[in-house]
């Protein structure tokens, strides 16, 4: 005997992100389910594209259905089918512009800062290991990361730290200063090693101690360069402090609009650059990162106008390196993305797996993207060290015209020529 409708509806519903829908909207889904007699799959793949649309700013799944049914002769099966080619079309023509963003503002409503609460306690494990996005498939500079905190306080919709935590507990290890003590790094060897992949390195400033106790962990091992990446302004313990020479404080940019709309609550592109002025003033070295560099209506003009403020603002002499990256997704990231409940054009973007399985744009948009910057950076060229992160060496050849031949030469000329620069401290 054949189950119910209602009951198996009951039953595939808990497998999708049915309940992610505005109550309203559920009520509508599930009656446009009934009518179709939609499987698991078909239920799925309407509720994310629903989700997608109210997140992207356009008209309604459900609306554009019952418009569709009024306007068509086909019914049962035929209609089903017949409608979702037609919605696949749609969500093909949106993906494949290049997404419109209005004036955001990163400081309120549509994002809402979620209630974070700091936690300090014993944690196992070491805290210094690879970058987490390490593989053999892209050429990789070998970075070593420190986890001085685990889990951010910014809210940038597209970040991987988001699937990493279960909860939204900012993590301290009351044993950080020891256990950073207790590394051992072999003197003989250079190291590149960076904070600021499981939290915002400058966010929580001197909190517990971190920074103090990193400055400690740099002067022990000079033959280390250490960086602190960010997107905040917070450098009062830098300006304050007695810095080590071997340290490189970068920012990650993005055009005002993509700050705006995408990396809620981070310092605006303006004041990271004035925080970097500061901090370069005092003789600290710097990096610049381009990533993710986003493909949005006007990337171009974004982009040349971020690196014209940066090579007018900065001397090459201040800058160790700058880095481009495209926008990549792990596949929970947007699962995570359409149970936000943000709204957000981030994920509005044609999509093509690379050699790891993530989600990214089609070659030909990563080679326009990097090339473009690449380009727009060309008095600095041979001055700093150029590179791209966590991109298939393909794309080192249509951007600079050469590549490494592994990571390990990668990291040495990456170590050579921060160290050159840093020695002019």
């Amino acid at each position: 005997m054949r189950e119910p409708y209602p009951d198996k509806f009951e039953k595939i519903q808990a497998q999708t992100l049915f309940q992610n829908l505005g109550g309203r909207e559920r009520e509508i889904v599930r009656t446009i389910a009934f009518d179709n007699r939609f499987t698991l799959r078909e239920l799925a793949n309407f509720v994310e594209s629903s989700i997608d649309l109210n997140m992207w700013d356009e008209k309604s799944l459900s609306a554009s259905w019952i418009q569709w049914r009024k306007e068509s002769n086909l019914r049962g099966r035929e209609f089903k089918k017949w409608a979702f080619d037609r919605q696949e079309k749609l969500l093909k023509i949106l993906v494949e512009a290049k997404t419109k963003y209005g004036t955001g503002d990163n400081t309120g409503p549509p994002y809402q800062a979620k209630k974070a609460k700091i936690c300090t306690d014993v944690r196992k494990g070491s805290i210094l290991g690879m970058c987490p996005v390490q593989s053999e498939k892209t050429l990789c500079c070998n970075l070593r990361t420190i986890d001085a905190v685990k889990n951010c306080g910014f809210g940038c919709s597209y970040c991987s730290i988001q699937t990493m935590y279960t909860s939204d507990n900012i993590l301290f290890d009351e044993n950080f200063g020891e256990k950073l003590d207790a590394i051992e790094l072999d003197p003989e060897k250079g190291y590149h090693i960076g904070t600021g992949q499981s939290s915002d390195a400058l966010m929580w400033g001197n909190k517990n101690g971190i920074l103090d106790d990193m400055f400690r962990f740099a002067r022990k091992w000079p033959n280390a360069v250490l960086e602190f990446k960010t997107k905040s302004r917070n450098i009062d313990h830098f300006l304050r402090s007695d810095v080590p020479a071997n340290v490189i404080c970068s920012w990650s940019l993005n055009p005002d609009a993509v700050v705006q709309n995408e990396e809620h609550l981070t310092a605006s592109l303006s004041q990271r650059l004035s925080a970097a002025r500061r901090v370069s003033d005092k003789g600290i070295r710097l990096a610049f990162h381009l990533h993710p560099m986003v493909y949005y209506e006007g990337w171009g003009g974004g982009y040349s106008s971020l690196i014209e403020r940066v090579t007018e603002n900065f001397d090459h002499d201040e800058v160790t390196f700058v880095s481009f990256g495209a926008l990549t997704f792990p596949k929970p990231i947007i699962r995570k993305i359409r149970t936000s409940g943000i709204k957000t054009k981030i994920h509005q973007m044609p999509m093509s797996p690379n050699p790891e399985g993530k989600m990214t744009y089609p070659d030909h948009i990563k080679e326009a993207l990097f090339g473009h910057a690449y380009r727009a950076f060309s008095t600095w060229h041979g001055k700093v060290f150029f590179y791209l992160c966590m991109e298939e060496s393909k794309f080192w050849e249509t951007t600079f015209g050469e590549r490494y031949p592994d990571n390990e030469t990668f990291e040495q000329a990456l170590l050579e020529n921060a160290r050159a620069k840093l020695a002019h401290t």
